[in-house]
């Protein structure tokens, strides 16, 4: 493959999404943007939205609350598109923590008797703490097994399967893994987990909006994800939870709350839930932190996730063609997988460097990517809006940081901020 800046050019005057770019607001032309992975850019059409959002809440008060009670499911069956889901599975609403809460409680309470809860090293950290502390509040009966991968990029599925028995109460895992962008088999998976009669947990937070998702095709269980990635919902957005139709009923929300108690105006003091998904409502709709998921969704239910995909691997594949000839040299190794069906929407360079060129990169030559521990710089490739050459631009300057050692300026000591 060619690793031209004319070559960069050519993709661009032929990607069928270029027109996607300039809906999003783009402030500073010369930054390059790697970090959509950890937060989406801002669409021009949210913040009309959000004017018009303002007005109408001064004008109508208690009545715009009203009109939009049910946004909560409403919103949630545009996120069921993405995701492969049927209309009344999926809510959004609460922090994907919150959600994974629910989903965990409820899936081990369904499998009592089971004492083994199932997850891997390669999981983001907050979803081992939570099972950590849901096991401790449950008085500690259950063993939390986290399988480790063989090289800190790809799943360790055999270890996985190994552990699936009549133990097995749960089994969580991220869909696409944060740091290294691994995709799971979710159907391999599933399919490994049903034999046992394990109930599974995804989290899809770095595969929605980035890689096509079938939770019914692949016969998924239950799964949570945030909004505010590649679905460009706004820092903070509301996380959305995914409840298979046939389980919704055998399941409890451990969060009761009144929004989502059957009659909840009659304000009783017993609670009896909703039917279908809306008992996984606690407490109030975040109405405006809602409302511009929706243009987000719109925005990737019209490029199709099929076109997303197809550019998401052309320029994940690009860039590793561009750190194998331009960035390899220096010491960078490739911590993303490099076969692109097992690969999201980011790419991993690791180097021993590594947070002192992320800084540099940052601070210097108008590059924001982002930086895990322990090398881990994370190039997140948002198709809407990343364009081929932005690719070139960025490893050359990064080519330009290892030449004139501008990285040696930075301390060694992390800190937390701006591409941690």
């Amino acid at each position: 493959m060619s690793t031209d800046e004319s070559y960069a050019r050519e993709l661009d005057a032929q990607d069928p999404l270029a027109r996607f770019r300039d809906r999003f607001v783009i402030t500073e032309p010369d930054l390059i943007y790697l970090d959509g992975n950890s937060l989406g850019r801002l669409p021009k059409a949210t913040k009309a939205l959000m004017a018009d959002l303002l007005d109408e809440w001064g004008d109508s008060l208690i009545r715009f609350w009203d009109k939009n009670f049910n946004i909560q499911s409403d919103v949630g069956d545009k996120v069921a598109k993405l995701i492969g889901a049927r209309p009344g599975e999926v809510l959004i609403g609460e922090s994907t923590s919150v959600n994974m809460y629910k989903l965990f409680v409820a899936a081990l309470q369904l499998q009592a008797g089971r004492t083994r809860i199932v997850t891997d090293d390669l999981n983001f950290p907050s979803d081992i703490y939570i099972l950590n502390e849901i096991n401790r509040t449950l008085g500690n009966k259950h063993t939390v097994e986290v399988v480790k991968s063989p090289d800190s990029i790809v799943g360790p599925v055999e270890g996985i399967k190994a552990l699936l028995d009549e133990e097995t109460a749960l089994l969580t895992l991220s869909g696409t893994v944060f740091k290294s962008a691994y995709n799971y088999d979710m159907a391999d998976i599933n399919a490994a987990a049903k034999e046992a009669g394990a109930m599974v947990v995804w989290d899809l937070s770095h595969s929605i909006g980035s890689v096509p998702v079938d939770l019914n095709g692949s016969g998924a269980d239950m799964a949570i994800g945030c909004s505010y990635k590649y679905v460009n919902g706004g820092p903070g957005a509301p996380a959305f939870l995914y409840v298979r139709k046939d389980l919704q009923e055998k399941l409890r929300n451990p969060i009761a709350g009144w929004h989502g108690r059957k009659d909840q105006f009659d304000f009783g003091l017993d609670y009896h839930p909703k039917d279908g998904i809306n008992r996984f409502l606690s407490g109030t709709p975040d109405v405006l932190s809602i409302m511009p998921i929706a243009v987000g969704i719109d925005l990737l239910l019209e490029a199709g996730m099929d076109r997303v995909r197809e550019k998401s691997v052309a320029q994940t594949e690009f860039m590793i063609a561009l750190w194998e000839a331009h960035l390899k040299p220096y010491g960078f190794t490739l911590n993303s997988p490099r076969e692109a069906k097992w690969r999201g929407s980011h790419v991993a360079i690791g180097h021993a460097d590594g947070w002192r060129i992320n800084q540099c990169m940052i601070q210097d030559v108008n590059i924001l990517p982002d930086f895990r521990a322990p090398d881990n710089i994370r190039l997140g490739i948002t198709p809407l809006y990343t364009t081929f050459t932005e690719l070139h631009t960025a490893v050359m300057r990064i080519k330009q940081i290892m030449d004139e050692k501008l990285y040696e300026r930075y301390s060694t000591e992390m800190t937390v901020g701006e591409g941690t």
